[in-house]
Protein backbone atom coordinates (compact mmCIF):
# COMPACT_ATOMS: atom_id res chain seq x y z
CA UNK A 1 0.00 0.00 0.00
CA UNK A 2 2.85 2.47 0.74
CA UNK A 3 4.59 1.81 -2.33
CA UNK A 4 1.41 2.62 -4.29
CA UNK A 5 0.63 6.22 -2.66
CA UNK A 6 4.33 6.81 -2.99
CA UNK A 7 4.23 5.82 -6.79
CA UNK A 8 0.91 7.66 -6.96
CA UNK A 9 2.52 11.28 -5.69
CA UNK A 10 5.53 10.87 -7.67
CA UNK A 11 3.36 11.09 -10.73
CA UNK A 12 1.55 13.73 -9.98
CA UNK A 13 4.39 15.70 -8.70
CA UNK A 14 5.74 15.00 -11.87
CA UNK A 15 2.29 15.65 -14.08
CA UNK A 16 2.02 19.00 -12.11
CA UNK A 17 5.28 20.37 -13.58
CA UNK A 18 4.06 19.40 -17.14
CA UNK A 19 4.20 22.59 -19.92
CA UNK A 20 3.14 22.25 -23.25
CA UNK A 21 5.40 19.73 -24.31
CA UNK A 22 5.15 15.92 -26.17
CA UNK A 23 3.96 13.55 -23.71
CA UNK A 24 7.08 11.63 -21.77
CA UNK A 25 6.52 8.10 -20.98
CA UNK A 26 7.33 7.67 -17.18
CA UNK A 27 8.31 4.65 -14.84
CA UNK A 28 9.70 5.45 -11.38
CA UNK A 29 11.62 2.50 -9.67
CA UNK A 30 11.22 2.38 -6.38
CA UNK A 31 13.65 4.42 -4.34
CA UNK A 32 16.29 2.27 -2.52
CA UNK A 33 16.70 2.03 1.08
CA UNK A 34 18.78 4.78 2.88
CA UNK A 35 22.63 3.94 3.55
CA UNK A 36 24.13 7.57 3.29
CA UNK A 37 21.49 10.06 4.20
CA UNK A 38 21.11 13.08 1.69
CA UNK A 39 21.27 16.51 3.74
CA UNK A 40 17.63 17.86 3.44
CA UNK A 41 18.84 21.20 1.76
CA UNK A 42 18.77 23.12 -1.83
CA UNK A 43 16.16 23.44 -4.56
CA UNK A 44 13.73 20.46 -5.64
CA UNK A 45 13.85 19.84 -9.58
CA UNK A 46 11.01 17.70 -10.53
CA UNK A 47 12.55 14.74 -13.19
CA UNK A 48 11.20 15.27 -16.51
CA UNK A 49 10.77 11.49 -17.17
CA UNK A 50 12.07 8.53 -15.48
CA UNK A 51 13.09 5.94 -17.93
CA UNK A 52 12.11 1.90 -17.01
CA UNK A 53 14.27 0.21 -15.02
CA UNK A 54 16.72 -2.70 -15.34
CA UNK A 55 18.79 -3.53 -12.25
CA UNK A 56 20.50 -5.99 -14.35
CA UNK A 57 22.56 -2.97 -16.21
CA UNK A 58 24.20 -1.22 -13.45
CA UNK A 59 23.91 1.30 -15.05
CA UNK A 60 26.95 3.96 -14.75
CA UNK A 61 28.01 6.69 -17.35
CA UNK A 62 26.29 8.12 -19.64
CA UNK A 63 26.89 10.73 -23.37
CA UNK A 64 24.63 11.91 -25.60
CA UNK A 65 24.29 11.57 -29.86
CA UNK A 66 21.90 13.89 -32.51
CA UNK A 67 21.09 11.69 -35.76
CA UNK A 68 20.35 12.39 -38.87
CA UNK A 69 16.87 12.71 -38.31
CA UNK A 70 17.33 15.34 -35.08
CA UNK A 71 16.41 12.80 -32.41
CA UNK A 72 18.74 12.71 -29.30
CA UNK A 73 20.12 9.48 -28.28
CA UNK A 74 21.42 9.08 -24.68
CA UNK A 75 23.92 6.01 -24.86
CA UNK A 76 24.61 4.79 -21.45
CA UNK A 77 27.41 2.15 -20.42
CA UNK A 78 25.66 -1.28 -18.39
CA UNK A 79 28.48 -2.43 -16.40
CA UNK A 80 27.17 -5.86 -15.46
CA UNK A 81 25.90 -7.04 -18.62
CA UNK A 82 28.85 -5.95 -20.45
CA UNK A 83 26.67 -3.70 -22.86
CA UNK A 84 25.61 -0.11 -23.85
CA UNK A 85 21.93 1.03 -23.65
CA UNK A 86 20.59 3.23 -25.93
CA UNK A 87 17.44 5.57 -24.93
CA UNK A 88 15.68 7.88 -26.66
CA UNK A 89 16.18 11.51 -25.08
CA UNK A 90 12.55 13.34 -25.19
CA UNK A 91 10.85 10.42 -23.81
CA UNK A 92 13.37 7.78 -21.58
CA UNK A 93 12.09 4.96 -24.21
CA UNK A 94 14.62 2.17 -24.09
CA UNK A 95 15.56 1.69 -27.79
CA UNK A 96 18.24 -0.67 -27.72
CA UNK A 97 21.53 -2.22 -26.28
CA UNK A 98 24.84 -2.90 -28.06
CA UNK A 99 26.92 -5.71 -26.62
CA UNK A 100 26.24 -9.18 -25.01
CA UNK A 101 24.73 -10.99 -27.29
CA UNK A 102 23.99 -8.33 -29.36
CA UNK A 103 27.61 -8.72 -30.87
CA UNK A 104 30.20 -6.10 -30.12
CA UNK A 105 32.29 -7.36 -27.17
CA UNK A 106 32.98 -4.83 -23.84
CA UNK A 107 34.82 -5.94 -20.42
CA UNK A 108 32.76 -3.97 -17.86
CA UNK A 109 32.50 -0.60 -19.99
CA UNK A 110 32.33 2.39 -17.69
CA UNK A 111 33.14 5.54 -19.20
CA UNK A 112 31.92 6.57 -22.27
CA UNK A 113 32.17 10.39 -24.35
CA UNK A 114 31.18 11.33 -28.03
CA UNK A 115 32.98 13.22 -30.86
CA UNK A 116 30.85 14.04 -34.00
CA UNK A 117 29.94 10.08 -35.07
CA UNK A 118 32.31 8.15 -32.84
CA UNK A 119 31.42 7.07 -29.37
CA UNK A 120 34.61 6.13 -27.12
CA UNK A 121 34.23 3.51 -24.39
CA UNK A 122 35.91 2.63 -21.51
CA UNK A 123 36.46 -0.53 -20.51
CA UNK A 124 37.63 -1.33 -16.81
CA UNK A 125 38.24 -5.38 -17.30
CA UNK A 126 39.67 -5.11 -20.72
CA UNK A 127 41.92 -2.23 -20.00
CA UNK A 128 41.30 -0.35 -23.07
CA UNK A 129 38.88 2.20 -24.64
CA UNK A 130 36.78 1.10 -27.90
CA UNK A 131 35.68 3.45 -30.68
CA UNK A 132 32.88 2.91 -32.24
CA UNK A 133 31.12 4.55 -35.20
CA UNK A 134 27.22 5.94 -35.11
CA UNK A 135 24.77 4.90 -35.55
CA UNK A 136 25.67 1.22 -36.26
CA UNK A 137 28.05 0.87 -33.41
CA UNK A 138 30.44 -0.20 -36.05
CA UNK A 139 34.01 -1.33 -33.76
CA UNK A 140 36.59 1.22 -35.51
CA UNK A 141 39.59 1.02 -33.30
CA UNK A 142 41.22 0.46 -29.83
CA UNK A 143 43.83 2.18 -28.06
CA UNK A 144 45.53 1.86 -24.26
CA UNK A 145 45.45 -1.43 -23.80
CA UNK A 146 49.51 -1.12 -23.11
CA UNK A 147 49.14 1.63 -20.91
CA UNK A 148 45.89 1.42 -18.87
CA UNK A 149 45.77 -1.12 -15.92
CA UNK A 150 42.42 -0.26 -14.29
CA UNK A 151 40.54 2.95 -16.43
CA UNK A 152 37.42 4.51 -15.46
CA UNK A 153 36.44 7.79 -17.07
CA UNK A 154 36.95 9.47 -20.44
CA UNK A 155 37.21 13.40 -21.47
CA UNK A 156 37.94 14.65 -25.31
CA UNK A 157 39.45 17.75 -26.02
CA UNK A 158 39.68 18.70 -30.02
CA UNK A 159 42.80 20.39 -29.87
CA UNK A 160 42.40 20.73 -34.22
CA UNK A 161 40.18 19.33 -36.96
CA UNK A 162 40.93 15.72 -36.61
CA UNK A 163 43.04 15.63 -33.90
CA UNK A 164 41.62 15.01 -30.17
CA UNK A 165 43.30 14.79 -26.60
CA UNK A 166 41.48 11.89 -24.62
CA UNK A 167 42.20 11.96 -21.04
CA UNK A 168 41.59 8.73 -18.92
CA UNK A 169 41.34 8.16 -15.76
CA UNK A 170 43.26 4.74 -14.20
CA UNK A 171 42.30 3.89 -10.47
CA UNK A 172 44.73 1.01 -10.22
CA UNK A 173 45.00 -0.54 -6.65
CA UNK A 174 46.91 -3.21 -4.99
CA UNK A 175 46.09 -5.70 -2.50
CA UNK A 176 44.12 -9.14 -2.63
CA UNK A 177 40.59 -7.38 -2.56
CA UNK A 178 42.54 -4.03 -4.90
CA UNK A 179 42.01 -1.67 -2.46
CA UNK A 180 45.00 -0.74 -1.65
CA UNK A 181 45.74 2.77 -2.51
CA UNK A 182 49.46 2.73 -4.77
CA UNK A 183 52.76 4.66 -3.38
CA UNK A 184 52.65 8.48 -3.25
CA UNK A 185 55.47 8.16 -6.34
CA UNK A 186 52.81 6.00 -8.40
CA UNK A 187 49.80 8.35 -8.35
CA UNK A 188 51.88 10.70 -10.97
CA UNK A 189 50.21 7.98 -13.41
CA UNK A 190 46.47 8.85 -12.21
CA UNK A 191 45.44 9.98 -15.55
CA UNK A 192 46.78 8.95 -19.24
CA UNK A 193 46.56 11.28 -22.37
CA UNK A 194 46.37 10.02 -25.69
CA UNK A 195 46.34 12.00 -28.93
CA UNK A 196 43.81 10.85 -31.34
CA UNK A 197 44.07 10.98 -35.29
CA UNK A 198 40.55 10.91 -36.53
CA UNK A 199 39.83 10.89 -40.57
CA UNK A 200 36.28 9.70 -41.06
CA UNK A 201 35.90 6.31 -39.57
CA UNK A 202 39.63 5.89 -39.09
CA UNK A 203 40.96 6.46 -35.76
CA UNK A 204 44.53 5.92 -34.97
CA UNK A 205 45.73 6.81 -31.03
CA UNK A 206 49.24 7.28 -29.08
CA UNK A 207 50.31 7.66 -25.17
CA UNK A 208 51.02 11.10 -24.93
CA UNK A 209 52.14 11.10 -21.05
CA UNK A 210 50.75 10.91 -17.55
CA UNK A 211 50.03 13.29 -14.65
CA UNK A 212 48.82 13.11 -11.34
CA UNK A 213 49.60 15.46 -8.10
CA UNK A 214 52.09 13.07 -5.99
CA UNK A 215 52.03 15.05 -2.39
CA UNK A 216 49.65 13.62 0.62
CA UNK A 217 47.41 16.25 0.74
CA UNK A 218 46.68 16.58 -2.57
CA UNK A 219 46.95 13.51 -4.89
CA UNK A 220 43.97 11.56 -6.79
CA UNK A 221 43.93 8.88 -4.39
CA UNK A 222 40.59 6.88 -6.58
CA UNK A 223 39.80 8.39 -9.61
CA UNK A 224 36.59 8.34 -11.82
CA UNK A 225 35.14 11.02 -13.25
CA UNK A 226 37.10 13.67 -15.30
CA UNK A 227 35.91 16.83 -17.47
CA UNK A 228 37.31 19.77 -18.88
CA UNK A 229 36.87 23.55 -20.46
CA UNK A 230 39.05 24.78 -23.04
CA UNK A 231 38.14 28.34 -22.44
CA UNK A 232 39.61 28.60 -18.79
CA UNK A 233 42.52 25.75 -19.21
CA UNK A 234 40.48 23.61 -16.58
CA UNK A 235 39.99 20.14 -15.93
CA UNK A 236 37.97 18.76 -12.75
CA UNK A 237 39.05 15.67 -11.52
CA UNK A 238 36.73 13.64 -8.92
CA UNK A 239 38.70 11.89 -6.01
CA UNK A 240 36.53 9.55 -4.50
CA UNK A 241 38.64 7.97 -2.07
CA UNK A 242 36.18 6.91 0.66
CA UNK A 243 38.97 6.97 3.32
CA UNK A 244 39.25 10.85 2.59
CA UNK A 245 36.81 13.77 2.14
CA UNK A 246 35.62 13.49 -1.32
CA UNK A 247 35.80 16.09 -3.74
CA UNK A 248 36.69 17.98 -7.57
CA UNK A 249 40.22 18.82 -8.16
CA UNK A 250 41.66 21.73 -10.28
CA UNK A 251 44.49 20.67 -13.25
CA UNK A 252 45.18 22.63 -16.37
CA UNK A 253 44.99 20.62 -19.90
CA UNK A 254 48.93 20.17 -19.93
CA UNK A 255 48.26 18.60 -16.51
CA UNK A 256 49.52 20.51 -13.55
CA UNK A 257 47.62 20.50 -10.26
CA UNK A 258 46.97 23.91 -10.06
CA UNK A 259 46.52 23.61 -5.69
CA UNK A 260 43.25 24.46 -5.85
CA UNK A 261 40.12 21.96 -5.08
CA UNK A 262 36.10 22.81 -4.46
CA UNK A 263 35.53 23.94 -1.45
CA UNK A 264 35.82 21.31 1.47
CA UNK A 265 33.03 19.87 3.13
CA UNK A 266 30.99 20.13 -0.22
CA UNK A 267 30.58 16.45 -0.98
CA UNK A 268 28.62 14.22 1.60
CA UNK A 269 29.41 11.10 0.05
CA UNK A 270 31.20 10.93 -3.37
CA UNK A 271 32.22 13.01 -5.38
CA UNK A 272 30.83 11.61 -8.95
CA UNK A 273 29.93 12.37 -12.62
CA UNK A 274 30.28 16.22 -13.52
CA UNK A 275 29.67 17.97 -17.31
CA UNK A 276 30.36 21.48 -17.91
CA UNK A 277 26.98 23.97 -18.70
CA UNK A 278 27.82 26.28 -21.61
CA UNK A 279 25.65 29.29 -22.23
CA UNK A 280 26.47 31.97 -24.63
CA UNK A 281 29.75 34.39 -24.87
CA UNK A 282 31.89 32.86 -21.49
CA UNK A 283 28.48 32.04 -19.11
CA UNK A 284 28.23 29.27 -17.65
CA UNK A 285 28.18 26.46 -15.08
CA UNK A 286 29.60 23.01 -13.51
CA UNK A 287 27.18 20.67 -12.43
CA UNK A 288 28.53 18.19 -10.06
CA UNK A 289 27.33 14.80 -8.30
CA UNK A 290 27.04 14.17 -4.97
CA UNK A 291 26.34 10.31 -4.66
CA UNK A 292 24.07 10.38 -2.14
CA UNK A 293 20.42 8.60 -1.01
CA UNK A 294 17.39 8.91 -0.71
CA UNK A 295 18.01 11.69 -3.16
CA UNK A 296 21.72 12.81 -5.05
CA UNK A 297 22.55 16.42 -4.99
CA UNK A 298 23.67 18.00 -7.15
CA UNK A 299 26.14 21.40 -6.80
CA UNK A 300 26.51 23.76 -9.61
CA UNK A 301 29.50 26.08 -9.35
CA UNK A 302 30.08 29.16 -11.03
CA UNK A 303 32.03 28.14 -14.65
CA UNK A 304 35.02 31.08 -14.32
CA UNK A 305 35.16 31.24 -10.82
CA UNK A 306 34.73 27.44 -8.98
CA UNK A 307 32.44 29.58 -6.49
CA UNK A 308 29.11 27.41 -5.39
CA UNK A 309 26.30 28.82 -7.47
CA UNK A 310 23.23 26.37 -5.50
CA UNK A 311 22.84 23.08 -5.07
CA UNK A 312 19.10 21.09 -6.06
CA UNK A 313 17.34 17.78 -5.73
CA UNK A 314 15.30 15.73 -7.99
CA UNK A 315 12.01 14.08 -6.26
CA UNK A 316 13.17 10.51 -7.41
CA UNK A 317 16.77 10.02 -8.69
CA UNK A 318 18.84 8.33 -6.53
CA UNK A 319 22.62 7.27 -5.64
CA UNK A 320 23.92 9.14 -9.39
CA UNK A 321 27.25 7.83 -10.90
CA UNK A 322 27.41 9.49 -14.36
CA UNK A 323 25.47 12.75 -15.73
CA UNK A 324 25.24 14.37 -19.43
CA UNK A 325 24.56 17.38 -20.04
CA UNK A 326 22.88 18.23 -23.69
CA UNK A 327 23.10 22.04 -23.82
CA UNK A 328 21.48 21.75 -27.55
CA UNK A 329 17.10 22.17 -27.57
CA UNK A 330 15.36 19.36 -28.30
CA UNK A 331 11.56 18.79 -28.62
CA UNK A 332 10.94 18.35 -25.04
CA UNK A 333 13.98 20.47 -24.10
CA UNK A 334 14.01 23.86 -26.27
CA UNK A 335 16.41 25.36 -23.63
CA UNK A 336 18.70 21.91 -23.27
CA UNK A 337 18.70 19.02 -20.64
CA UNK A 338 20.42 17.39 -17.74
CA UNK A 339 20.60 12.94 -17.98
CA UNK A 340 21.14 11.65 -14.82
CA UNK A 341 21.76 7.55 -14.01
CA UNK A 342 19.14 6.75 -10.84
CA UNK A 343 20.29 4.26 -8.84
CA UNK A 344 22.26 2.30 -11.24
CA UNK A 345 18.63 0.89 -13.08
CA UNK A 346 17.73 3.78 -15.20
CA UNK A 347 18.01 7.40 -16.43
CA UNK A 348 16.14 10.65 -15.31
CA UNK A 349 15.91 14.14 -17.23
CA UNK A 350 16.09 17.32 -15.38
CA UNK A 351 14.59 20.44 -17.76
CA UNK A 352 17.54 22.84 -17.66
CA UNK A 353 15.23 25.67 -17.66
CA UNK A 354 13.32 24.47 -14.29
CA UNK A 355 17.37 24.14 -13.07
CA UNK A 356 17.91 27.39 -13.86
CA UNK A 357 14.57 29.10 -12.39
CA UNK A 358 14.70 27.04 -9.44
CA UNK A 359 18.40 28.23 -8.24
CA UNK A 360 18.07 31.78 -10.14
CA UNK A 361 20.68 31.21 -12.69
CA UNK A 362 21.75 33.45 -16.15
CA UNK A 363 18.65 33.69 -17.64
CA UNK A 364 21.22 33.33 -20.50
CA UNK A 365 20.83 29.75 -19.69
CA UNK A 366 17.30 29.10 -19.97
CA UNK A 367 16.50 30.32 -22.86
Amino acid sequence: MRSTLLLAAILAALTGCATSRPTTRIASPETPAVDTVAPVTGAIVAERFVSEADAADELDSAATWTTEDGRTWVIVTAKSSNRLVVFDGDSGERLRVVGGDAGVVFGRPNGIAVHGDLVFVVERNAHRVQVLSLPRFAPVAVFGEGELRNPYGVWLNETAPGELDAYVTDNFMYGERYDRLPPLAELSQRVKRFRIDVDGDRVRARPAGAFGDTSEAAALHAVESIAGDVDHDRLLIADEDAGRPSTLREYTLAGRYTGRSLPQDTFDAEAEGVALWTCDDDAGYWIAVDQLRPQTVFHVFDRATLAPRGQFRGRITSHTDGIALHAAGTPSFPAGVLYAIHDDRAITAFDLRDVAHALGLSERCAR
